[in-house]
C-alpha cells in the first residue's frame, strides 16, 4: 500500500462514473445507485459530487469500453477534479471511507487504483498474454470500483486522441484497459487498494471496506417459467456422439422446450436438419434458420429464445431467475458482450458460446429489418451484432455468461459470482465442471434458498 500522502479531499473533486447500460432494468439499477451516492454525499457536504451514467454520455456505442470516453472526461473534468471513480451498478460505496482512502494518494500524481485480479494460467480470453508468468500482470475487478487520478486521465486522453486505438476486438474489458494503461511496462501499474472490496455488504470482513457488493438480489419477481423459454442447441453430425450426450447428462432435463439443430436428422437424439449445410465456423445460416423457426408455428410460442452451442454448459434455473428482471416485450439481447472496432464506430455483440438470449420482440425486429447472413459460415454472433447496431437496439451484458472455461477466468472474479454458463470441453471434464459450477438441486431448495444461491445474479 502506497500511503504517501494524506489530504482532506473535497467530494466535489471526485467524479463518479456508473458503468450503466441502456436496458430499462439496468437503467433503474444505475439510477438507484446514483441516488444512493447523492444521498450519502448530501449528509457530508452541501455541494454534491458529479455522478454520471455511462450510457447517457454520448451516442457512441463504444463508450462502454471506457477508453473512447477518456477525452470527454479529461476535457470536462480535467481542471477542477482530482479523481474519476468507476463503479458497476451493483457496487455499494461507503462515501466517507472512500474519501479517506483516496485522500491517502497524492492526486497530483498518476494513479491507477483497484482490487487486483490475476490469471492463474495463460488464457485465450487474454490472447495468452504473459504466457510465461500470467500472475505477474494485475488488472482491476470492476465490481469493487476502480479509480484514475486526473493527471493519468489527462495523459491517457491525449494518447487516445493522438494515436488511434489499435485493438479490433474488446473481449475482457478490465484486462484490456489495464494493458492500455500499463503501456508495455512504461505506464502505470495497478495499485492494490485493500479497501476496494467485493465482500457482501453485511459480511464481518466488510468492516474495513470502502466498497462492497450487495448480498441479496433486487426482487424482480418469480423466476421466468420453464414453459416461457425455448432452447435451441446448435450441433452437427460429427458431435452427435461426443457433445450431445454431455448436454443430455447435465442440463437438458431442466428445459421444457428444447430442440437440437444439425446438418443431419438423427431420430435417436432427435436432431432437426434445418436444410443448412454444416460449416466449419460461423454458423450464421443455421442461427438465422433458428430465429425464423422460433417465430413459426413449428415450435411452442414462448417469450424467450436461448441459442447455445453443443459444448455450452448452462444453468437454466439460474437463467430463469435472471430473466425475471427483464421485460420480454422490449427487444432484449442478453449474454456476454464483446465488441468489434468500438473505437472506429464498430458494434457490440453477444458472444455465442456463452449463450445468446433474445426476447421475442428482439427476434421480430431483427427479422423484420431484413438483416441476413452474407454467407452461411459468417460469424453468427457478429452478424447479429451488426444488425442490432444498425437497428439501434442495445446489447445487454451480463458477466454471468462465459465464453470460456472456469479456468480461463481469475479465481477471485468467479468467487463473487453465481455463474449462468461456461463454454468449451477442451482439456476439462465437462460433466465435472457442470456439477461444480452450475448445478443447483432446486427440488430440495426453498425459495429463500434459491435467493441465497443466486445472490449475485442480478
Amino acid at each position: 500500500m502506497h500511503v504517501i500522502y494524506n489530504s482532506q479531499l473535497d467530494l466535489r473533486e471526485i467524479v463518479f462514473v456508473i458503468q450503466s447500460q441502456s436496458n430499462s432494468f439496468h437503467v433503474r439499477q444505475a439510477e438507484r445507485r446514483r441516488a444512493d451516492l447523492l444521498e450519502q454525499a448530501q449528509s457530508l457536504t452541501e455541494k454534491p459530487p458529479v455522478v454520471l451514467l455511462l450510457h447517457n454520455l454520448s451516442d457512441n456505442e463504444g463508450d462502454w469500453s471506457i477508453l473512447p470516453l477518456l477525452p470527454y472526461l479529461s476535457q470536462s473534468f480535467g481542471k477542477n477534479s482530482s479523481w474519476i471513480v468507476f463503479l458497476e451498478e451493483e457496487t455499494n460505496v461507503k462515501m466517507t471511507k472512500l474519501v479517506q482512502v483516496l485522500g491517502k494518494f497524492d492526486q497530483n500524481k498518476e494513479w491507477f487504483l483497484g482490487k487486483p485480479l490475476h490469471d492463474e494460467e495463460s488464457t485465450i480470453i487474454h490472447h495468452y498474454a504473459f504466457a510465461e508468468n500470467p500472475s505477474v500482470f494485475k488488472y482491476p475487478d470492476f465490481s469493487a470500483a476502480w479509480a484514475l487520478s486526473i493527471p493519468l486521465v489527462v495523459r491517457l486522453a491525449n494518447k487516445v486522441r493522438d494515436e488511434p486505438l489499435k485493438s479490433d476486438f474488446t473481449i475482457d474489458l478490465k484486462h484490456e484497459v489495464a494493458l492500455y494503461i500499463w503501456e508495455n511496462g512504461k505506464g502505470q501499474h495497478l495499485t492494490a487498494v485493500p479497501e476496494l472490496c467485493t465482500e457482501p455488504d453485511d459480511s464481518p470482513q466488510a468492516q474495513h471496506c470502502a466498497t462492497t457488493l450487495r448480498s441479496l438480489p433486487p426482487l424482480c419477481g418469480e423466476p421466468v417459467s420453464a414453459d416461457d423459454v425455448f432452447v435451441a442447441v446448435k450441433t452437427c453430425k460429427k458431435f452427435h456422439s461426443e457433445r450431445v450426450p454431455v448436454v443430455k447428462k447435465t442440463w437438458e432435463k431442466d428445459a421444457l422446450f428444447l430442440e437440437y439443430y444439425s446438418d443431419h436428422a438423427d431420430p435417436s437424439i432427435p436432431t432437426i436438419n434445418l436444410g443448412v449445410p454444416n460449416t466449419e465456423r460461423g454458423h450464421c445460416g443455421k442461427t438465422f434458420a433458428i430465429l425464423k423457426r422460433f417465430l413459426s408455428d413449428d415450435v411452442p410460442k414462448t417469450n424467450w429464445l436461448l441459442i447455445v452451442d453443443d459444448d455450452t454448459l448452462i444453468s437454466l434455473p439460474r437463467l430463469q431467475v435472471l430473466l425475471s428482471c427483464y421485460d420480454p416485450f422490449e427487444p432484449v439481447c442478453l449474454g456476454e458482450r464483446y465488441g468489434y472496432g468500438l473505437s472506429q464506430g464498430g458494434y457490440s455483440y453477444i458472444t455465442g458460446g456463452g449463450g445468446m438470449v433474445f426476447s421475442r420482440e428482439a427476434v421480430v425486429r431483427l427479422l423484420k429489418s431484413g438483416c441476413k447472413c452474407y454467407s452461411n459460415d459468417a460469424p453468427d454472433d457478429m452478424v447479429l451484432g451488426m444488425c442490432l447496431n444498425a437497428l439501434g437496439l442495445p446489447v445487454t451484458h451480463s458477466p454471468l455468461f462465459h465464453q470460456a472455461r472456469p479456468e480461463d477466468y481469475a479465481r477471485d472474479f468467479l468467487a463473487h459470482q453465481v455463474p449462468v454458463s461456461f463454454h468449451k470441453h477442451w482439456n476439462i471434464d465437462p460433466i465435472a465442471v457442470f456439477n461444480k459450477w452450475l448445478k443447483d438441486d432446486l427440488r430440495t431448495t426453498t425459495a429463500g434458498g434459491l435467493n441465497k444461491s443466486t445472490k449475485t445474479e442480478l
